[in-house]
């Protein structure tokens, strides 16, 4: 099914705009059409360079996506059952002429049989041949490679070792794919057999392969990537490195390039390990060779290789420079995509200041990163020079539990770090999404904090430290004082305070938020703090407090007979207040019961009604986002009620499992 336009339609259109099918010129070809097998941001970001080349550009959906910006943006869009179904995307991209697919990230990028499909249906896939993407999408004969091309590799066992033999920590991830999906740290035998099954569950969900491997662990290591690119003439370059050490459970948090602290040496024997690694292999088009640099030795080995283009790509884009001028890496696929030469040497790439990139997420960063789910009621993402946003979120958009919880992306570059860093902070306190949770305060205070500052973090910085979440103290004040703009104004809603009169100065008006809060409009005060207004205006509000400057997004919609809820984002945090006749749905739960934490799937239930069970027992495993999380007995008991199946679509706060505690607990 094609949405938007006809087939015959866009093609029609195509022939105006020289664009359609391609042509053999040369031993290369032109490409007119180019589907995106992929949703969300990366097809936006891919559509935005086929757009400055002149391209026909084609999207797929599933019936969740069916309003998508990413389908509105296209020129044709396709239904398609599931974006894993290779035989719909090969008919779609046949059904609307594409000559070239381009994958994105995950979903269908490293499969093997879907580049085999193409191949057959006589379509380009922008990414390595089928051959060079089973040997090298897969981490365990990626590794093998790695060996004979003589680069160093981690440590590692065999499944069929006995664990109890192991040197732990140890970690085990999936062969196949990547992301940070199918891991898991174990550091005693006990907990081998549970986070093997939970990494093969996992694993199986995100790639359809549940294979593994079992690595050394190595506690303080730095997560560095080479960029390499390779033509179908034989020319193998990289495009420097990234830093992508700042990560939680594998999957990255904040992402950098140029690494910071890596010496000339090991810059030098990094980068030249992955063009000798991929032209082993006759590597063509984006990949990406990952490394973990031991800080305690300097030693580093090979981990994987990415043979797709990274979500972390736009900071390679900020400050790779060829031949003086900016690079665009999805411009440069589809240019080997057509079988053309990238056109530059070695020498002709250099660098050009610093980038970092924050991944904003539906995630409650404070509370264990749960998964979050609902609908973005107002959402604004940064600008200025200096500053790149990819995304696909929008005011109004519902987020499911469906498809990875990344919402987007904000990027900065500066003449340095410091410049990068400082422009990171400013564009996450610009940052606002109202109606859901996301990890943006997270993001902004990690950033700003001094271990982040002194490039002090490796990839178990963040199972060492909590990171603090943000006070609510100024967000409060900002929340009170528009909750009585509203009563001064006459808005009729149920919190318009009893001692408003026309004609007087206001009298103190008490807001009740998580607290009870007494602001006083006509002395400019809140809790007796001096407060002058600035500006208020299109949810945005400005004060002096104390005499410092605070902004923050406010959203504050009058609710009749509903209770008091005012959202404030400042400085990126989305902060909640909702007063004391909150929703029942809000109270907290006896000790007895276990709810869902987060919206998600029933993936296990393990016990029945009238088990008796001890304390840390496994009741349950749900599923949101590809986050397995295990609910487990609060005390030992028998469990009296079971509110779940496997399979269940369950909501935040859903009352699964009750347990009734011994006597003697």
């Amino acid at each position: 099914m094609v949405s938007t336009r006809s087939t015959d339609e866009a093609r029609s259109t195509d022939e105006a705009r020289s664009t359609g099918g391609a042509r053999s010129t040369g031993g290369s070809a032109v490409l007119r059409t180019v589907l995106v097998a992929n949703r969300g941001e990366i097809a936006l970001r891919v559509f935005r360079t086929c757009r400055a080349m002149g391209l026909r550009t084609v999207a797929i959906f599933t019936d969740l996506d069916a309003t998508a910006r990413h389908v509105r943006e296209a020129d044709v869009a396709v239904r398609v059952p599931s974006y894993l179904d290779i035989d719909a995307v090969v008919a779609a991209a046949v059904e609307t002429g594409a000559d070239v697919v381009h994958p994105g990230y995950g979903f269908l990028s490293e499969r093997a049989a879907f580049a085999t499909a193409l191949e057959k249906a006589g379509i380009v896939l922008a990414g390595p041949s089928r051959t060079v993407m089973e040997q090298m999408g897969r981490k365990d004969a990626a590794r093998e490679i790695a060996v004979a091309a003589g680069v160093p590799v981690v440590p590692s066992y065999e499944l069929d070792d006995d664990p109890a033999s192991f040197a732990y920590p140890v970690l085990v991830k999936a062969a196949a794919g990547g992301g940070g999906k199918g891991m898991r740290v174990v550091r005693s035998p006990g907990e081998f057999a549970e986070a093997l099954g939970a990494a093969r569950r996992e694993a199986a969900s995100s790639f359809g392969d549940d294979a593994m491997l079992i690595e050394k662990y190595v506690e303080c290591g730095r997560h560095v990537e080479v960029q390499v690119f390779g033509d179908t003439q034989g020319s193998v370059v990289h495009l420097f490195e990234r830093d992508c050490s700042t990560q939680r459970r594998h999957q990255k948090v904040l992402e950098e390039a140029p690494a910071p602290t890596l010496d000339v040496a090991t810059r030098d024997a990094m980068t030249s390990a992955a063009v000798a690694l991929a032209a082993e292999v006759g590597y063509t088009g984006a990949g990406t060779v990952e490394f973990l640099l031991d800080t305690d030795t300097g030693d580093f080995y090979f981990l994987e290789m990415n043979t797709r283009l990274q979500v972390e790509h736009p900071v390679t884009e900020a400050v790779v420079r060829v031949a003086g001028e900016p690079v665009d890496l999805v411009a440069l696929q589809l240019r080997v995509a057509a079988a053309q030469p990238l056109g530059f040497a070695q020498a002709d790439v250099s660098v050009d200041g610093h980038a970092i990139e924050a991944r904003v997420y539906a995630e409650d960063a404070f509370q264990g990163f749960l998964p979050q789910a609902g609908t973005a009621s107002l959402v604004r993402w940064p600008s200025g020079a200096g500053v790149r946003v990819d995304h696909a979120l929008e005011s109004g958009q519902v987020v499911s539990t469906a498809y990875d919880p990344m919402l987007g992306k904000v990027i900065a570059h500066g003449a340095d770090r410091d410049a990068a860093r400082a422009a990171l902070v400013a564009a996450l306190d610009d940052t606002t999404i109202l109606g859901i949770t996301t990890n943006t305060g997270f993001l902004r205070t990690l950033a700003a904090g001094d271990a982040f500052a002194k490039a002090a973090i490796d990839t178990a910085w963040l199972d060492r430290h909590e990171v603090a979440a943000p006070a609510p103290d100024v967000p409060r004040m900002l929340a009170a004082w528009t909750v009585a703009m509203l009563a001064a104004a006459g808005v009729d809603h149920p919190f318009a305070s009893d001692g408003f009169r026309m004609g007087a100065d206001p009298a103190p008006m008490l807001v009740e938020l998580d607290r009870e809060v007494v602001v006083d409009r006509h002395r400019g005060t809140v809790d007796g703090v001096e407060v002058r207004q600035l500006s208020a205006a299109d949810h945005v509000l400005e004060l002096l407090v104390s005499g410092e400057r605070v902004r923050a997004v406010i959203n504050a919609q009058p609710r009749p007979n509903q209770p008091l809820r005012v959202e404030v984002a400042f400085e990126g945090h989305r902060h909640l207040f909702v007063g004391p006749d909150r929703l029942s749905d809000q109270a907290a739960v006896a000790d007895d019961t276990l709810i869902a934490p987060m919206p998600g799937t029933v993936l296990d239930v393990r016990v029945t009604e009238g088990q008796q069970v001890a304390e840390g027992d496994v009741l349950g495993v749900i599923e949101a986002m590809k986050m397995e999380l295990a609910l487990r007995a609060p005390h030992p008991g028998t469990v009296t009620a079971i509110n779940a199946r496997v399979g269940d679509q369950v909501a935040l706060g859903a009352i699964l499992f009750e347990v009734h505690a011994t006597e003697e607990h």
